[in-house]
């Protein structure tokens, strides 16, 4: 009789690290891109995840943007955006559904290198965090400041908009 093993996860591949033309001065990180944003290309994709509409309230007075055009709010407020994991297996979007063995993290200490401007990291969401402070918190100079928010994820529908945003808002008053 033949054992019948799971499926095995695909690899999901992190987009690069948007940079301004600026050198950054704040890093936001997710964890890894869902399967909406694997299929747009786009950071944030979902269109139920609630990234865009705070970072549209705090730089873009609440108006709706492109994504190009969003990309570019965040480049003139010199925010660089990427994720914790380069690549690693996941079925689905979740975070947790990422396989800890698999996880490979982006190289956040050699981009920090690179710009020694950044002087802030935001973590959206606890996945970020976790996956943030067991492969990149140690190798860290005291020089950064790590700030964990809310995830912008509608898997937390445990906290609404505005408080997510009232959190968020600490992006604002540090760039």
């Amino acid at each position: 009789m033949r054992s019948i093993h799971p499926l095995k996860a695909p690899m999901i591949q992190s987009f690069n690290c948007i940079l301004p033309h600026e050198p950054p001065v704040a890093l936001i990180l997710g964890s890894l891109p869902s399967v909406a944003s694997l299929t747009e290309q786009q950071y944030y994709a979902h269109p139920h995840n609630a990234f865009w509409r705070i970072i549209e309230a705090l730089f873009a007075d609440g108006q709706p943007l492109t994504y190009p055009q969003r990309i570019d709010v965040l480049k003139r407020q010199r925010i660089a955006l990427w994720d914790v994991i380069a690549h690693a297996e996941r079925h689905g979007s979740l975070d947790s559904a990422i396989q800890a063995d698999t996880v490979i993290p982006n190289d956040i200490v050699g981009l920090l290198a690179a710009y020694p401007s950044i002087t802030t990291i935001y973590l959206n969401g606890g996945a970020a965090a976790t996956l943030f402070k067991r492969h990149i918190a140690k190798q860290l100079s005291a020089t950064v400041q790590v700030i964990p928010l809310p995830s912008t994820s509608p898997a937390n529908a445990r906290i609404g908009f505005e408080v997510k945003l009232g959190r968020w808002g600490v992006i604002k008053d540090n760039v």
